[in-house]
């Protein structure tokens, strides 16, 4: 299914209304990219507030909240379609992922609830580790010699839960999926 685009070509002036969307070809029986970023970021408060009442630490906190919005905008489940609002918030980078698209069939394995986020951690971390690599060997970059351990628990859970989300809504049935 095509995104909606903005047509400004039947925009109405300044003050008489709303400009128009143009109407879908097809209706899609999955929530939009929208609507899935919109319920990830918007049950964030809760997350954190939850978090709290459970005692969770200010700092555990801080990098979960981090990571969640980071795994929302940046790791959805939907990088696995090439040219997908998810892969364009990447900007320059955004070509990436056309790797990752390939790899996994839509709603494959990248939407599997245990191994859809590990399948982009473990692209990512190629990545990071293929440039970090290169620049060591070109200008002398030092490789990191350590790595916070104690925050890999609220990292994992800042990835994971936006990934359950958007699969949950991917399985809403369909009335509940246009709130």
């Amino acid at each position: 299914m095509a995104a909606k685009q903005l047509d400004f070509s039947r925009t109405p002036a300044w003050g008489q209304g709303l400009c128009r969307l143009d109407p879908p070809a097809t209706v899609s029986s999955m929530p939009a990219g929208k609507v899935h970023l919109a319920a990830e970021l918007s049950t964030l408060p809760l997350w954190v507030a939850g978090g709290a009442l459970l005692g969770v630490g200010r700092t555990s906190l801080i990098v979960f909240a981090l990571t969640y919005v980071g795994a929302s905008l940046l790791l959805s489940p939907d990088l696995d379609l090439a040219g997908a609002a998810p892969s364009r918030r990447w900007g320059p980078l955004k070509g990436l992922w056309i790797p990752y698209a390939y790899l996994f069939r839509h709603r494959g394995l990248s939407h599997s609830p245990i191994f859809g986020p590990l399948t982009r951690l473990l692209y990512l971390a190629a990545l990071v580790a293929a440039a970090w690599t290169g620049f060591h060997f070109a200008f002398g970059v030092p490789f990191p010699q350590g790595f916070p351990v104690n925050s890999i628990p609220a990292i994992l859970v800042g990835v994971y839960l936006p990934h359950l989300l958007h699969i949950a809504l991917d399985h809403l049935p369909n009335p509940l999926r246009r709130l």
